[in-house]
């Protein structure tokens, strides 16, 4: 059901009529007329419900604008929509089939033409109508958009668990190669993957705000030390200058490690209390990225911690 409109623009009561006459004219038989209002108002089935398609098609044509007229401010836009789309017929192919076929289309032609001539003069509320059903097309199409992006959100968090939960490490590392790209991808951050699997080592890459890194994705019991991040840093730095660096580790990292990377830094680090922040949807994965390298460009320390961030201490 519709919500009223909060317009104040008023149609001619002439073009009601013109509405009325046109409805009438444009279909001969009462089951294309009763079919194209059924189209034209599918949106609206109280309108629907309160149409007695048993009389008249005048009858039932002046039931709806009567209809539409005594509620202008929460139909303004079918009703619009109605003369536009009557107005533009320059066919009538239900009236050519009929017998007296030619009287027909030459009333039908007068009445659209009668019509147009108002829709003509009422451009102001006609140009109000298209940006508001602009507006309600861009914001059912947004509305849309968080419905999937949320959909996709919470298939990735039950896979996630499903991930924790397995015994294999490998095939875990199979999953999560997927997954991280899924993930990536889900944010536009165009992940590029090329990975090796042995040790559950996943490498890829990805762009975020036109700043390329390389990623490297860890899932061991055990927290990631010095060495390893020695060795990230190197792989960063053969691959320019302008290239940064985000390192996963799932079970975190040891202090030292965060010690010597605490004060400059090519990379930025991300642990599994950052992920399920991000698949709960406490936080996007790109405002989380754009925090922690705030962080690493402020201090040079490689790790923001995602309570940080809600605490509000950082």
């Amino acid at each position: 059901m519709q919500q009223p409109s909060a317009r104040n623009k008023t149609i001619n009561q002439s073009a009601y009529t013109a509405l009325a006459d046109a409805l009438r004219a444009v279909y001969w038989n009462k089951a294309h007329f009763e079919g194209y209002l059924r189209g034209m108002l599918q949106d609206y089935s109280e309108l629907l419900a309160r149409l007695d398609f048993n009389k008249t098609k005048k009858e039932t044509a002046w039931q709806l604008v009567n209809l539409l007229r005594a509620n202008e401010s929460r139909y303004l836009d079918v009703s619009v929509a109605l003369m536009l789309d009557i107005a533009a017929m320059d066919r009538f192919p239900n009236l050519e089939q009929q017998p007296d076929g030619a009287d027909m289309v030459a009333q039908a032609v007068a009445a659209v033409a009668e019509l147009r001539r108002w829709t003509g003069k009422q451009q102001e509320v006609i140009k109000e109508h298209e940006e508001h059903a602009t507006a309600i097309a861009e914001s059912a199409k947004r509305a849309q958009d968080n419905r999937a992006f949320a959909e996709a959100h919470e298939d990735l968090k039950q896979r996630f668990f499903l991930m924790h939960s397995a015994t294999d490490p490998h095939k875990r590392g199979t999953q999560f190669e997927d997954f991280i790209n899924e993930l990536f991808g889900l944010y536009d951050l165009e992940p590029r993957a090329s990975y090796s699997l042995k040790y559950e080592q996943i490498d890829g890459a990805f762009i975020y705000d036109t700043d390329h890194y390389v990623l490297e994705a860890k899932w061991w019991k055990e927290a990631i030390g010095r060495p390893l991040l020695d060795i990230f840093k190197s792989n960063i730095e053969r691959k320019g200058k302008n290239t940064l660096g985000l390192y996963i580790s799932m079970s975190g990292y040891t202090s030292d490690a965060l010690a010597v990377y605490g004060y400059s830094t090519p990379f930025i680090a991300m642990d599994g209390r950052d992920f399920m922040a991000v698949l709960e949807q406490r936080i996007r994965l790109d405002e989380l990225i754009a925090r922690k390298r705030k962080h690493a460009s402020q201090t040079g320390h490689c790790f923001l911690p995602v309570s940080d961030i809600f605490s509000g201490t950082e």
